[in-house]
């Protein structure tokens, strides 16, 4: 007599959950522990409702945060233009010469 019920939510495990995600199912227990995204307690595992992974989704969604205007590519020969940050002068960085050169000199 395997009926299913019907009106209620369908549950997924934390395994289903990280398999969907691509994380580790480890994971996925972790940030329900810390209660970092949404879950149900149910006979001391996780569960997770279809609401629950659409948050976890909306949770863990990053997006630009300015629009990025077009890529132009520069000319192969042009200078690379270091962002000015105030007033102060660009300083042009040169390698330390290796240890064993100066312990020789």
């Amino acid at each position: 007599m395997n009926e299913k019920i019907t009106g209620l939510p369908q549950l997924h495990s934390a395994a289903d959950v990280a398999k969907s995600l691509g994380c580790s199912e480890w994971w996925v227990k972790e940030q329900a522990r810390r209660r970092r995204i949404p879950f149900i307690r149910s006979g001391g595992g996780y569960r997770f409702t279809r609401q629950h992974v659409e948050e976890i989704y909306l949770l863990l969604e990053e997006r630009p945060s300015q629009p990025t205007a077009p890529h132009q590519p520069r000319a192969a020969n042009a200078p690379r233009r270091a962002a000015a940050r105030g007033d102060s002068p660009v300083v042009q960085l040169r390698a330390r010469p290796p240890r064993r050169a100066q312990k020789a000199a």
